[in-house]
């Protein structure tokens, strides 16, 4: 039959649009979109099956309704009709060869081609480290916006422009991977999350007895006995066989005595307090706290006295011949540490082709390891990067030129242009770009000194979040494509300025691309002198 040659066909069109093996999917929307072309093959190869069984079963059924029009009549008059020996001879064939044929019709599998499809595909497949960070991303994105899971569920975010939503199971499967990690705060949100979904009547293949099972454990985890113990009994009332429910029960009950006892003699203790009204992680630091903030634009505002001394200007790069008759536009962002903009500083032309240059080589980025002065992956970084030279691309020196003409820096001694593409929930916690004194040989393989200043491009704008923050002095710079920031990492003594840790927000929805240019020490002894105060 032609189902052979269709399948052949088909396979040969499927071949991967992207050939790198699975590298952390999660960290780069850039990566995910190839994602998106792999499922549509998929769906078109799933639709071609469906059509290959439908065109199978339609035969089968032509076969059954001409067969049960002629058994009909046969039956009726069994040896009138044999009496006709073209009839006889037809009933020979039909039971010797074509009920054969049949058969085989019937036995013939078609999802060969479907599966060989899935096959080569699923070696490029996200994994369960891609589910889990995807997931953990989520439950960023909740706490560093505010984000209630009932707003998330529904899919509700400022900027979107296709609208999604969380099913029970998805809201169970949330809670799952936050109750491997420990996170008990999140487990019992999204195990709620999904118990309401289903009592508001949706159908789902969750059960509740198993999200009861979850959620009781983790308020119990929290110190809430009271509301653990109410939660297993409603579990019990839906399965009162289940071990463990009528276990924790038992244990719930002789916790709950003892604490009424012990409360007689003795109020209960500030911890214990504190421990059943919290509400927040563990880990919540001052600094978190202000990074969080500064990403939701809650950050302290400057006084109109300070913001009286940001000025716009046309900037001519210290009367370099280039801007002369071209100056570009600049914008003080920020005071101390001075943080400059630069309007419309890199064309989409110049965007797209740093992109399509970038793309193929983007990895999981790295930070310095302190202690080893390597580069290493880390859970507070998430996106992926690439490195550009100027020798390979006519635009990159053009880019790396326009640095150095606008900052008065020497670019020969700086870092290569690097391109970052944040993932689902892409951010970079805070840092500082510059080596401290406890991390002396931080670019020691570089030996081009430290980093004297950051160069920052923003390649995209971002729908919601993506901010550039300062949690030292308050500061948020606001992607904006086509722009870019400048501040000094270094005072002119050589000594860090410690305002200048900062960190890039988590991105809540669209796409964030950057690059960057980390300018060094070196080769900047006359473009930059030192002054004789440390801290000038």
């Amino acid at each position: 039959m032609a189902f052979n040659k269709i399948w052949y066909t088909m396979a040969l069109g499927l071949l991967l649009p992207f050939s790198y093996a699975h590298t952390d999917f999660f960290t780069s929307i850039g990566h995910m979109t190839d994602l998106i072309n792999t499922e549509k093959d998929l769906v078109v190869s799933l639709k071609d099956y469906i059509k290959a069984e439908e065109s199978k079963l339609e035969q089968i059924k032509k076969w059954a309704e001409k067969l049960d029009q002629l058994t009909d009549t046969a039956t009726k008059d069994p040896e009138g009709f044999l009496g006709h020996p073209v009839n006889a001879f037809k009933l020979m064939k039909r039971l010797n060869t074509e009920w054969g044929e049949l058969e085989s019709l019937v036995l013939k599998d078609m999802s060969d081609g479907f599966i060989s499809n899935m096959t080569i595909q699923r070696q490029f497949f996200p994994n369960d480290e891609d589910q889990t960070g995807a997931a953990k991303a989520l439950l960023r994105l909740q706490d560093t916006y505010n984000l209630d899971t009932d707003t998330l569920s529904r899919g509700n975010l400022p900027g979107v422009k296709h609208k999604s939503f969380l099913t029970a199971e998805d809201c169970f499967e949330l809670g799952k991977i936050a109750y491997t990690e420990a996170d008990y705060y999140h487990t019992e949100l999204w195990m709620e999350q999904a118990l309401k979904q289903l009592d508001e009547g949706e159908v789902s293949s969750a059960d509740k007895v198993y999200i009861l099972d979850y959620l009781s454990y983790a308020v119990y985890q929290q110190g809430d006995l009271p509301k653990a113990m109410m939660l297993t009994k409603r579990l019990l009332e839906l399965d009162p066989e289940h071990q463990r429910a009528n276990g924790n029960m038992k244990y719930f009950e002789y916790i709950l005595a003892k604490e009424k006892e012990a409360n007689k003699s003795s109020t209960a203790s500030e911890d214990q307090m504190e421990k059943e009204t919290e509400v927040k992680k563990k880990d919540y630091l001052p600094e978190r706290r202000k990074y969080e903030m500064l990403c939701r634009g809650e950050g302290l505002k400057m006084t109109p006295r300070r913001q009286k001394r940001l000025f716009c200007r046309y900037y001519d790069g210290n009367r370099n011949p280039r801007y002369i008759l071209g100056p570009v536009k600049q914008e003080d962002e920020w005071d101390k540490p001075r943080i400059v903009r630069f309007l419309d500083i890199i064309s989409d032309e110049e965007i797209e082709t740093v992109k399509e240059l970038a793309k193929p080589r983007l990895s999981r980025a790295t930070v310095h390891d302190p202690e080893t002065g390597k580069l290493t992956t880390a859970h507070y970084r998430v996106s992926k990067s690439a490195w550009l030279s100027g020798y390979e691309s006519p635009v990159v020196s053009r880019i790396n030129t326009r640095i150095q003409d606008l900052t008065g820096l020497d670019v020969s001694t700086a870092e290569e242009l690097q391109v970052a593409n944040y993932g689902v929930g892409g951010q970079y916690e805070p840092h500082f770009d510059f080596a401290r004194k406890d991390e002396p040989d931080a670019f020691k393989e570089l030996g081009t000194g430290n980093r004297i200043a950051t160069w920052l491009f923003y390649m995209s704008d971002v729908s919601a979040g993506g901010a550039t923050v300062f949690p030292e002095v308050g500061a948020s710079v606001w992607p904006k494509k086509g722009t870019a920031v400048f501040w000094y990492n270094l005072f002119p003594s050589g000594e860090g300025d410690y305002s200048t840790r900062h960190a890039a927000c988590p991105v809540l929805v669209g796409n964030k691309w950057v690059s960057n240019k980390w300018l060094h020490e070196r080769g900047q002894e006359f473009r930059r002198p030192c002054t004789l105060s440390e801290l000038e």
